[in-house]
C-alpha cells in the first residue's frame, strides 16, 4: 500500500515501462519507484532536496535521477501516456477546451539562474516582475473535465493574449490510430484572450472561440459575430479548479527553481499527480 505522496499500486503499472525500463548492463540502480515517490515527496511538500527522508534513498540520487529525466523527456513521456489512457477509456473531452494563465511567485533564491541550462532554456528563465513582485506565469490549456493537456512557462509580464498560439500550438494528445489530436471544437477563455488576431486564429483552424468581449465605448463593428454561448462559457470555472488543484502542490504554489527547464519539470509532474487520480476502469 503505497503511503501519503506515494505513487499507487494501479499507477506504477501504468508507467513502469517508461520510468523503469530493463537494465541489461552496469552497476544496479537504485529502485526507480522508490526515487519517482522521493521526488513526489519534494512536489508536494515543498521542502528542499537535502530534506528528503532517507526512505528515499541518498538526496542527491533522488536529485540526479530527477534532472535525468527532466533532461530526456521522461516527464513528458508519462504524461502522454496517462492522457492516452484517458482518452481511450472516454474520460477527455474532446470538443470543449479551455485556456488560462495563473501567476506563480518566485522567491528571492529563484533568481540569478545566469546562463545555466544550455541552448533550450529561456534567458530570463521564464522569471519576470510584475505587480506581485519576481513572478511566473503558468499558460495552461485543459479540457472540460479538468484534465490538463499542455502548458507553457513566460515572465510573469507578459500578456495572456501573447501565448494563446504558442499554448494551442503545444497540445499533442496522442491515439492509438490516426494523427495526434490538436484541435477543439470549442475553446473558452475571458476577455484577457479578447483579440481580433486571436479570433483570426480560431476561425482558421475551424474553432469557436467562445470568449468575452472587452467593454469599448465604441460601437461593435459591423458584422461582428453577436451570439454567445453562455452556457459554454459558464465551464470556464473548470480551469480554474484545475489551477486550484496543482497548486495544492508546494513546488507548484511558489516558484523555487531557478531554472525555468526544473519549474517547467514541476508542473509536469503536477498534471501527472493530476491525472494519476482518475479513476480508470479496470481492463483485465
Amino acid at each position: 500500500m503505497a503511503g501519503r505522496y506515494e505513487i499507487s499500486d494501479n499507477g506504477w503499472a501504468l508507467i513502469e515501462d517508461i520510468v523503469s525500463p530493463p537494465q541489461r548492463t552496469g552497476r544496479p540502480r537504485r529502485d526507480d519507484r522508490q526515487v519517482l515517490n522521493g521526488i513526489f515527496w519534494i512536489l508536494c511538500s515543498g521542502a528542499k532536496w537535502r530534506d528528503l527522508p532517507e526512505r528515499y534513498g541518498p538526496w542527491k540520487t533522488v536529485y540526479d535521477r530527477f534532472r535525468q529525466w527532466r533532461d530526456d523527456g521522461t516527464f513528458e513521456a508519462i504524461l502522454a501516456r496517462l492522457q492516452l489512457r484517458l482518452r481511450e477509456d472516454g474520460l477527455m473531452d474532446l470538443d470543449t477546451w479551455m485556456i488560462d494563465s495563473t501567476s506563480i511567485r518566485a522567491t528571492r533564491a529563484a533568481s540569478g539562474g545566469g546562463k545555466k541550462g544550455g541552448h533550450q532554456e529561456p534567458v530570463d528563465h521564464a522569471l519576470g516582475r510584475s505587480r506581485g513582485g519576481l513572478t511566473t506565469k503558468i499558460h495552461m490549456v485543459c479540457d472540460r473535465h479538468g484534465w490538463p493537456l499542455t502548458f507553457t512557462l513566460s515572465p510573469g509580464q507578459d500578456s495572456d493574449t501573447r501565448h494563446f498560439i504558442p499554448a494551442m500550438e503545444h497540445v499533442h494528445l496522442p491515439g492509438n490510430r490516426g494523427r495526434p489530436r490538436k484541435r477543439c471544437r470549442y475553446i473558452v477563455a475571458d476577455k484577457g484572450y479578447d483579440s481580433d488576431p486571436l479570433r483570426r486564429y480560431c476561425d482558421r483552424h475551424r474553432m469557436k472561440p467562445i470568449i468575452a468581449r472587452r467593454k469599448m465605448k465604441r460601437k461593435p463593428r459591423p458584422g461582428a459575430p453577436r451570439g454567445f454561448d453562455k452556457v459554454r462559457y459558464r465551464e470556464r470555472n473548470i480551469i480554474e479548479r484545475c489551477f486550484g488543484w496543482i497548486k495544492e502542490l508546494r513546488r507548484v504554489c511558489t516558484r523555487y527553481d531557478k531554472l525555468a527547464s526544473s519549474f517547467r519539470a514541476m508542473v509536469c509532474l503536477a498534471c501527472i499527480d493530476r491525472c494519476l487520480r482518475a479513476d480508470f476502469p479496470d481492463r483485465t
